[in-house]
């Protein structure tokens, strides 16, 4: 248990920020989610836009440091490979 005012505030924060970093971590999640849902369906079109967004949320993630930026390009390229294997697999 802390006892100085100051690790009492480091653990507010602590609270706070691991709250926020959780919200953002789901919100990359879901889009991820939807993404690969559109992917199921077979539509390029509708994967790509989705894509989009979750790229986008990935490096809005990554900018706030919630995740390592070397994961966000990580993430961001098995992604785009998927999206890839599935507008070469459509003529």
């Amino acid at each position: 248990m802390a006892h100085s005012l100051s690790a009492k505030k480091r653990i507010r924060q602590n609270v706070r920020r691991r709250a926020r970093n959780r919200a953002r971590k789901q919100d990359m999640k879901k889009d991820v989610r939807t993404f690969r849902d559109a992917l199921a369906k077979g539509d390029p079109a509708q994967a790509a836009e989705t894509l989009r967004k979750a790229i986008k949320r990935i490096d809005q993630v990554a900018a706030k440091k919630a995740i390592h930026k070397n994961a966000a390009s990580r993430r961001k390229s098995r992604l785009q490979r998927k999206l890839n294997a599935l507008t070469a697999g459509k003529p």
